[in-house]
């Protein structure tokens, strides 16, 4: 199981993504753990998580997520046309890929 951490600015603003995106894994057969938090939080579980994606508000502080991760994980800024849409479907193949490349 993969678990993937959203992370905002306050945790409430990515909560329909994390909706959507569980919603699409279930059509694929993936079980994930989508877990959306704010950038306060987010350092408490960042050791059991597959990646870290940050929503476009709060793509200033990766660098900071960066150095709280420090290489452990990827962590990526969710591309700002699929986080405005709410594409559950995009966000979560986006996730997958990077989990994916980082394994190798």
């Amino acid at each position: 199981m993969k678990k993937i951490l959203l992370v905002c600015a306050a945790g409430m603003s990515t909560s329909m993504l994390v909706k959507r995106m569980l919603a699409h894994a279930s059509t694929i057969n993936e079980t994930v753990d989508i877990q959306a938090l704010s950038i306060a939080e987010f350092d408490s579980v960042v050791d059991t998580a597959d990646i870290v994606m940050l929503g476009p508000q709060v793509r200033y502080q990766k660098t900071q997520v960066e150095n709280i991760v420090q290489g452990r994980v990827p962590v990526l800024v969710i591309d700002m046309k699929h986080y405005g849409a709410m594409d559950g479907q995009a966000v979560l193949a986006t996730a997958f890929e990077a989990i994916s490349k980082s394994n190798q």
